[in-house]
């Protein structure tokens, strides 16, 4: 534990977004009996889905509901858990300062980044009102559960073949994106209808997704549609930082989640937009065990410093002694 460790607003570490990859990490933090804070914004990227998949042991489960055991596993371990967003962060004297939207500040030594993506959907009437129910982005999160039924992938080849795995009743509509041959070629082959014109709307009746409309081919029925959204991460911390990006926009990290700024981390889908919740709440354990591992060694150098730094007056005390001693005019 830090000297701070009294200090209400000063801690080891400040991790800034409690999803599964925030949450995680702060879990590991605790039990590794660290000072940690957690502020998160309340708005999960998942909480449109009823019921998220892939995750050993809570397949099923309402993203809301792990997030509720998440909260209560961490504050079980002394964890901090605050609801709130983080304005700023600045970094002087060794320690990260961040002001909170509520005009409060916090205090740590290390900084984790947990805050997530947000999907910039397709600007076609009835995807936002049905995103996260029968309009989805992710198979392996909602491929399952629509498995035989008539499904519509909209301007994206590459997932209209994959979700032909799970529906042999597929349309694809190009919307706006030319088709190569080639893609032509492949979408025939796994028996992928190809409706082609601009999609003008989804038809949604008693809140279900009855269609698709498409001009000059009217509405195609189709019960669920897949989209691509455009994903922006929410990094603005980590750009106030100064964090190094790569091409794709994202920050660029280390297998652990380093950033290029010393004593700043980041996991899930501010970094890596294709993680699914198990795979963030994976790369928050990653993160938070290299953390602790960096505050550790910053530790043993201050007490090694320390240690010298004490017997350093005995060490010349005891070389007068003997040099007194073996002075023959003394």
């Amino acid at each position: 534990m830090t000297d701070n460790a009294r200090d209400d607003s000063a801690y080891d570490v400040l991790i800034v977004g409690g999803g599964a990859a925030g949450l995680s990490a702060a879990l590991v933090l605790g039990r590794a009996r660290r000072r940690v804070a957690v502020v998160d914004g309340g708005d999960p990227r998942n909480a449109p889905a009823a019921h998220m998949h892939g995750f050993l042991s809570r397949d099923g489960l309402p993203p809301s509901e792990l997030l509720a055991m998440g909260r209560t596993e961490a504050a079980g371990y002394g964890v901090r858990l605050i609801s709130g967003r983080v304005g700023d962060v600045t970094h002087a004297d060794g320690r990260f300062r961040a002001r909170l939207d509520d005009g409060s500040t916090l205090s740590a030594l290390r900084v984790l980044v947990a805050t997530g993506l947000r999907d910039e959907l397709p600007g076609i009437p009835g995807v936002r009102e049905r995103w996260g129910k029968d309009v989805a982005a992710c198979p392996y999160c909602h491929g399952y559960e629509v498995r035989d039924r008539p499904v519509g992938v909209i301007g994206a080849p590459h997932l209209a073949l994959l979700l032909s795995q799970w529906s042999r009743d597929l349309v694809y509509f190009p919307h706006e994106q030319p088709v190569t041959e080639e893609e032509h070629e492949q979408l025939a082959a796994r028996g992928v209808r190809v409706v082609t014109g601009r999609v003008n709307r989804l038809a949604v009746e008693d809140g279900r997704v009855r269609g698709v409309e498409v001009d000059g081919a009217g509405s195609v029925l189709r019960e669920a549609v897949f989209v691509t959204p455009r994903f922006v991460p929410r990094d603005e911390v980590l750009r106030a930082l100064g964090a190094e990006r790569l091409d794709s926009g994202f920050v660029a990290t280390d297998p652990t989640g380093r950033t290029d700024v010393p004593g700043v981390w980041a996991a899930g889908n501010v970094v890596n937009p294709m993680a699914q919740v198990i795979h963030a709440a994976g790369q928050g354990s990653a993160a938070a065990a290299a953390i602790n591992a960096d505050l550790l060694m910053t530790e043993v150098e201050q007490a090694v410093a320390d240690r010298r730094a004490l017997s350093a007056p005995a060490e010349r005390t005891a070389h007068a002694a003997r040099h007194r001693t073996s002075d023959p005019l003394s």
